[in-house]
């Protein structure tokens, strides 16, 4: 399966996100391809340092940005079970080429009325990346950064799940210091030390949906 984590907005934990997926896929002893398609390099940062952490990655990495993603992607498949596409946060030539390229695009939004003002922008991309695909692109949209207790929360999914376009995923990611640590020293968050329990719930739920559930309904 290709994944591509996508945003057209910065600053929703999609890096995070992005390299805490591939952790997790190898945790679950599959061979893994991580394309670092952001000029910022996070991902390439991150792997990085989990080298120097751990004396391994665990996964593959390359960075490919570009029209040529698409090409070059379409070219390695054969050689993963899966591949993360990581990608920058606005609308770029290599976001587009990862969405036309994908099995499943994950797309995270903050419960903030400014982010939720880009989902017309995110449904535009998504709808004009679908006419041109021979099999339809899953797009799921999910809460990231999520206030522990908030109404935002509640209000901000819902306006989420009423766009027929886009496919709502009630597993939020909540914005936890403990994604932060760990990824500043290479890791997942479910590999540290101590690892936070509800943190590595969350992501479980989600990838778990992602990896065993995307042809059934998501359920709260």
């Amino acid at each position: 399966m290709v994944i591509s984590l996508n945003s057209i907005k910065g600053g929703v934990g999609k890096s995070t996100l992005a390299v805490n997926l591939a952790a997790w896929l190898v945790s679950q002893g599959h061979d893994v391809l991580l394309v670092d398609g952001d000029e910022q390099e996070t991902a390439s940062d991150f792997t990085a340092w989990r080298e120097q952490t751990l004396g391994q990655t665990g996964f593959t990495l390359v960075n490919m940005t570009g029209a040529n993603l698409r090409k070059q992607v379409e070219q390695m498949k054969v050689k993963y079970d899966h591949i993360v596409i990581d990608t920058g946060g606005r609308d770029t030539t290599s976001q587009r080429a990862a969405l036309s390229v994908a099995d499943v695009a994950l797309i995270p939004f903050a419960p903030r009325s400014f982010d939720l003002w880009t989902i017309n922008k995110v449904i535009e991309l998504i709808d004009e990346i679908q006419a041109v695909r021979n099999e339809p692109l899953i797009p799921y949209v999910f809460l990231s950064r999520a206030d522990i207790k908030s109404a935002d929360n509640r209000e901000v999914s819902q306006a989420l799940a009423g766009f027929a376009q886009l496919t709502f995923l009630p597993y939020p990611i909540s914005n936890r210091k403990a994604f932060s640590n760990a990824a500043g020293v290479g890791l997942a968050v479910f590999e540290t030390e101590t690892p936070d329990s509800k943190a590595v719930a969350e992501i479980n739920s989600l990838f778990t949906h992602v990896l065993h559930g995307h042809n059934t309904p998501a359920t709260a």
